[in-house]
């Protein structure tokens, strides 16, 4: 059996490098597929890097561009590859651009597609990223998800339930198995940190690439960081925002970084005291890690996070995010870890796939259908 397993963004490489060792030893021949949606460094191959992921076997190099440009990007470069290198699965994780693009060749060929991470909503539309939850799921032949939450949400929309396999949730894996390599870097050390100190990261579009908005929150932020030292790693594109609005000058508490690495970013999680973030994969880290986090956003697909976990939704209002900052700081809640959320969701999702692809029932309009793909 031969499966490609899609992967573009730095969450991405998080997912499929247990996923890459369980199908091996299921005896699954799995070939790599770098999309090339983030190219940059230390966002992409330092992670190959720190996880000790093969090289891939494509690279379909797609760079940066608009979502419509690079969705068709990676569409046309990975059938153009599928021509040359017959696969009999495929697998697609999260929820970005790539992850839509190659679902949906793969779909169109008539091959059977799994969806890593199925089933998170966040219920905006606004977002590009719950456009392409929704469309991947409604075409992927198993949908493996992370959480009770995520069966409700695909129940609800109609899937029939031989699609839904909960698996737990796969960032635990890399998390768990590189937690203890990811304590010896000397990140702490060279950086000279004591704690308390805090960790950022914001990336979205729907904030930084709102200068007024971001003003606000970086202020808030800088009040913090007068208190507690708050750490924050740039992301490309929040650093084009401060550059060009002069907001880094605004700020004087704030310690900036260059990004870094999965390893030494997973030491400063782990070590503090609180994590701001508008990232989703953050927000599963630090719940397993007890480690208090505020998500400035209005929604999240991950609402176990918040209900089962360290999160909480604060959104971009300057002073929600100072006073629930301050109250976790000293009052954080106890620690909690959601079901299933133990290190072995890659081998559940290699089990499944070893059987080979199934009869699918598809539900619409109140009947079914079945039907076998591939």
């Amino acid at each position: 059996m031969r499966v490609a397993v899609i992967a573009g963004a730095r969450p991405n490489f998080v997912k499929i490098a247990p996923l890459l060792v369980s199908l091996a030893e299921c005896g699954i021949d799995a070939k790599l597929v770098h999309t090339g949606q983030h190219y940059d460094w230390a966002m992409s191959e330092a992670l190959f890097r720190d996880l000790g992921i093969p090289e891939p076997d494509a690279n379909l190099e797609v760079g940066s561009e608009t979502h419509a440009v690079q969705t068709a990007k990676v569409m046309i470069s990975f059938a153009e590859w599928l021509d040359e290198n017959p696969v009999d699965q495929i697998v697609t994780v999260g929820d970005v651009n790539s992850t839509l693009a190659c679902a949906l060749v793969g779909a169109k060929l008539g091959l059977p597609v799994a969806h890593v991470e199925a089933g998170l909503r966040s219920f905006d539309h606004a977002m590009p990223e719950e456009i392409n939850r929704l469309a991947v799921d409604a075409i992927s032949t198993w949908l493996f998800t992370p959480s009770a939450d995520a069966d409700e949400n695909l129940i609800a929309e109609g899937v029939h339930p031989s699609r839904i396999h909960r698996v737990g949730n796969i960032m635990v894996d890399s998390l768990l198995a590189n937690l203890d390599v990811a304590m010896k870097c000397p990140i702490r050390a060279d950086l000279e940190l004591q704690p308390p100190f805090g960790l950022v990261t914001l990336h979205r579009p729907a904030l930084v690439d709102d200068p007024a908005r971001f003003a606000g929150v970086l202020h808030a932020l800088d009040d913090i960081a007068a208190e507690v030292p708050l750490l924050f790693p740039v992301h490309p594109r929040t650093r084009a925002t401060i550059e060009t609005s002069g907001l880094g000058d605004a700020t004087g508490w704030i310690r900036f970084l260059e990004p870094l690495g999965y390893l030494e970013f997973l030491c400063l999680e782990a070590g503090a005291a609180i994590v701001l973030t508008d990232s989703g994969g953050i927000q599963e880290e630090t719940t397993v890690l007890g480690v208090p986090c505020l998500t400035l956003r209005d929604n999240t697909e991950r609402p176990i996070t918040v209900t089962e976990g360290t999160n909480h939704l604060v959104g971009t209002d300057p002073d929600t995010i100072r006073s629930v900052a301050a109250r976790v700081i000293t009052e954080p809640v106890a620690p909690r870890r959601p079901e299933l959320w133990d290190g072995h969701t890659a081998s559940r999702i290699a089990a499944v796939l070893a059987k080979g692809t199934p009869e699918v029932i598809w539900t619409h309009a109140g009947a079914t259908e079945h039907h076998r793909i591939g």
